[in-house]
């Protein structure tokens, strides 16, 4: 059975920094997409970043670049999500994905969900 497991959301200061991390278990690590979306109280779920464990680079929503960034460790089977400059509607449950079916950037697209993990960014 496939688990995503998404740990690393707290409360935090606009401005400051965080880092979130996914950790697959289930399924095999390499050659796979992987995504973080994030959906903030009354909003629909966004991408955030992508990821092909195969080859290339990651791949950022517009409203994070420059600001976040998404690595993996493959050793661990886990990627992660540095986020630096924190603004208040970077708030959200942030969810990690697996398994992409169409376009990086739908919640539809994706396969395999984790639980989220929550990040406030107070003003």
């Amino acid at each position: 059975q496939v688990q995503l497991v998404e740990s690393g959301g707290a409360s935090v200061q606009a401005g400051g920094s965080l880092v979130l991390s996914c950790t697959v278990s289930g399924s095999s690590f390499s050659k796979t997409w992987l995504a973080w979306f994030r959906q903030g109280p009354g909003k629909e779920r966004e991408a955030v970043a992508t990821i092909y464990t195969g080859s290339g680079g990651p791949s950022y929503a517009d409203s994070v670049k420059g600001r976040f960034t998404l690595f993996r460790d493959d050793s661990k089977s886990t990627v992660f999500l540095q986020m630096r400059s924190l603004k208040t509607e970077d708030t959200a449950m942030y969810y990690c994905a697996k398994d992409l079916l169409g376009s990086w950037d739908v919640a539809g697209g994706w396969s395999t969900w984790g639980q989220g993990t929550q990040v406030t960014v107070l003003s």
